[in-house]
């Protein structure tokens, strides 16, 4: 693959490489996945090396105590892992699991306009919080919001709060009182 082509392909954040560990290149890994070991499934990896899209492969992983490490091919050597700490880990969108048709990835929802089923702006979602008991849309709110808010806060909860998500219109329909 060439680098030109690494640089165009869309890419999504599935971790971050932490602290070396150990004289032979090994690092420790933070997971953004839903099961944290999955991480390992993807392949292959891409990581920015001075402004650079690299290709990487694991080449062994394993457990921890709480975490995981990480072998990557290349880097043999404690001072040159040291390099990659605090660096993103990034696959190809592409190689994401295909989901079903009610089913979305949290990044296809960023930048969606959220509207209630009376038809009022509330702005577009700029982030989602895992809270536990559900998800939280956080809505970016217009600058012409009539009640006054700069963010709105609105529960991720699908056929009571969320009532339509439309992809190919970018929108989500929502049931939730603008005064909140």
């Amino acid at each position: 693959m060439k680098e030109e082509d690494v640089s165009e392909q869309e890419k999504v954040v599935i971790g971050k490489l932490g602290a070396s560990y150990g004289i032979r290149g090994w690092l420790k890994i933070f997971s953004y996945t839903d099961n944290p070991r999955s991480i390992f499934d993807y392949k292959p990896w891409f990581i920015k090396v001075c402004n650079e899209w690299k290709v990487f492969q694991v080449e062994d992983w394993k457990r921890h105590g709480q975490g995981w490490l990480c072998k990557l091919q290349g880097l043999d050597q404690r001072a040159t892992a040291q390099t990659m700490t605090n660096t993103e880990i990034t696959i190809n969108a592409e190689t994401l699991p295909v989901l079903l048709k009610d089913e979305f990835y949290w990044r296809e929802l960023f930048g969606m306009e959220v509207i209630t089923t009376q038809g009022y702006s509330f702005g577009k979602v700029t982030d989602i919080w895992e809270t536990g008991s559900n998800d939280v849309l956080v809505i970016t709110t217009n600058m012409k919001d009539v009640f006054g808010k700069k963010e709105r806060l609105v529960p991720f909860l699908d056929g009571k709060v969320i009532k339509l998500i439309d992809r190919s219109a970018q929108r989500i329909e929502v049931d939730w009182d603008p005064r909140f």
